[in-house]
């Protein structure tokens, strides 16, 4: 496949469409890729999200899906980015990342998952919050007795 060389076929779903914008962002840093891409950082990718996010909300303000959709796409290609300079960095993998967030959303929706039940938009929001002051703590203790 000559247009996309980061990737032996064209995805055909989430997926897959997914590992191609990782694996594009991997190219991008390769020595076939882009001179601009190569001098990032996983900080100045994170930089970039903050307009990227800006203009994704300019995009939902105006009700333009389909500008929506790219500057979706726009901000996730930027955190994506920062995710694979960190990785060279070794600072930390997509992978690890990947798993480290879907761990927490399970963990803060105990209301969801766990023994809490939550009626209301309301009683989600507390049941959060509890959970994530508790995590707190236990990040303060930890960080004492270590």
């Amino acid at each position: 496949m000559d247009t996309f060389p980061h990737i032996k076929k064209t995805p055909n779903n989430e997926d897959e469409w997914f590992a191609a914008v990782a694996a594009l962002a991997r190219y991008l840093r390769g020595p076939q890729g882009c001179p601009w891409d190569r001098k990032q950082s996983s900080q100045s990718f994170a930089a970039f999200v903050k307009e990227e996010i800006e203009e994704l909300m300019e995009a939902f303000e105006s009700g333009d899906k389909a500008h929506v959709e790219e500057e979706f796409g726009d901000t996730l290609f930027c955190l994506i980015a920062s995710a694979v300079c960190a990785e060279e960095e070794g600072l930390f993998t997509l992978e690890g990342a990947l798993q480290r967030i879907h761990e927490k959303m399970i963990r803060r929706h105990d209301h969801v998952f766990g023994a809490t039940k939550a009626d209301t938009a309301e009683a989600a929001v507390d049941s959060w919050n509890r959970v994530k002051a508790e995590e707190k703590l236990e990040r303060r203790r930890a960080s004492r007795e270590g």
